[in-house]
């Protein structure tokens, strides 16, 4: 599997390591991050590049995924989810991991470089990688249903607008 891995200055460390990790796991590994230690760089570009190289690869029928980094890895979870068809998902523990892919088939996950070890990283990043989307309806409606107000601002029906409630009436 391609795996893009992207960063600002809070995960470089991470993300040298976790290159040899999963290259040493049989993965291609794709660094979008930066090429030097900077502490005032913007992680945007990086994890942007990598959602969309995600997207590109799995649009052309090439198995991959992703993985931002950041202090926290929210910030890098929200540049991420900007690239259209990429669901990414912040990962604090090995059950988010494996939710993120078992129920909605993430293609990127977002990691705060400062809230973990390298051990747990990498024990995420394996668990999210090897766990497959269920393919459950629910899940698979729930997905569609975010690609099509994506794609085009639709959403379901809001049930609050079939009820004649009135407040004033009570």
């Amino acid at each position: 599997m391609r795996i893009h891995l992207a960063t600002d200055h809070a995960g470089l460390e991470f993300s040298t390591q976790l290159q040899h990790h999963l290259a040493a796991g049989g993965h291609e590994v794709v660094d979008h991050g930066p090429v030097e230690y900077d502490p005032l760089d913007d992680y945007p570009s990086f994890c942007i590049r990598a959602a969309q190289c995600v997207v590109a690869d799995q649009s052309a029928g090439i198995e991959a995924l992703g993985v931002v980094f950041g202090g926290s890895g929210n910030g890098e979870q929200m540049a991420a989810n900007k690239v259209r068809g990429v669901r990414a998902a912040l990962v604090w523990s090995l059950a988010t991991a494996e939710l993120a892919r078992e129920h909605n088939d993430a293609n990127v996950i977002a990691i705060g470089a400062r809230q973990h070890t390298f051990e747990q990283v990498a024990q995420f990043i394996d668990r999210f990688v090897n766990t497959p989307f269920s393919g459950e309806q629910r899940h698979a409606r729930r997905i569609a249903q975010l690609a099509a107000f994506e794609t085009d601002g639709s959403l379901q029906p809001d049930p609050r607008e079939a009820d004649s409630f009135d407040p004033e009436a009570g």
